[in-house]
């Protein structure tokens, strides 16, 4: 299992819009992701989970995965974060 820690920077956090690209892109790997902050955890290939963390702009996170892509699964979603979701 790896992880890696990540500051979301957009406007909205990782509310609606957003958060159903981060949902897409975690569902492309095969691994199992988790969000984490704070003490909760949730599946990062749950929209429901995600929202319930209420992750606003400023925030960081971690994101965690085990399987056989889990370094792609955590290069590809701190990417995605890191562009800011394209707004």
């Amino acid at each position: 299992m790896k992880s890696r820690d990540v500051v979301i920077n957009n406007a909205s956090g990782l509310h609606a819009r957003p958060a159903t690209f981060f949902i897409q892109k975690a569902n492309c790997y095969k691994c199992t992701i988790w969000v984490e902050k704070d003490d909760r955890k949730v599946n990062a290939k749950s929209l429901l989970g995600v929202l319930s963390l209420g992750i606003a702009k400023g925030m960081t996170v971690t994101l965690l995965a085990d399987g056989q892509d889990e370094d792609a699964a955590l290069d590809g979603l701190a990417a995605l974060i890191n562009s800011g979701f394209a707004e």
